[in-house]
């Protein structure tokens, strides 16, 4: 099963702009998935399993190492090739 997440990240520091182009970069380093960045959101589609564990392990990270921050997330499944 495929799955799209719109994922917003809010850090709850003064230099929030690094956090938030570190977490981005992070994304875009799998292969497996589509990252789309928006000016507001990014969203991340591939496979549901691989999708789920990329992103607990960075928002893990991200609390990790920036300390307070807030996810905002959407979560739509879907077969990729039924919406084209």
């Amino acid at each position: 099963m495929q799955v799209m997440v719109e994922l917003s990240l809010y850090p709850l520091v003064n230099d929030y702009i690094g956090p938030i182009k570190a977490f981005i970069e992070r994304l875009n380093s799998y292969s497996n998935l589509t990252v789309i960045t928006c000016s507001t959101s990014t969203q991340v589609h591939g496979d549901y399993t691989e999708v789920m564990q990329v992103l607990g392990a960075e928002m893990q990270r991200t609390h990790e190492e920036v300390g307070q921050a807030v996810f905002v997330a959407k979560f739509l499944n879907f077969d990729a090739m039924s919406s084209k």
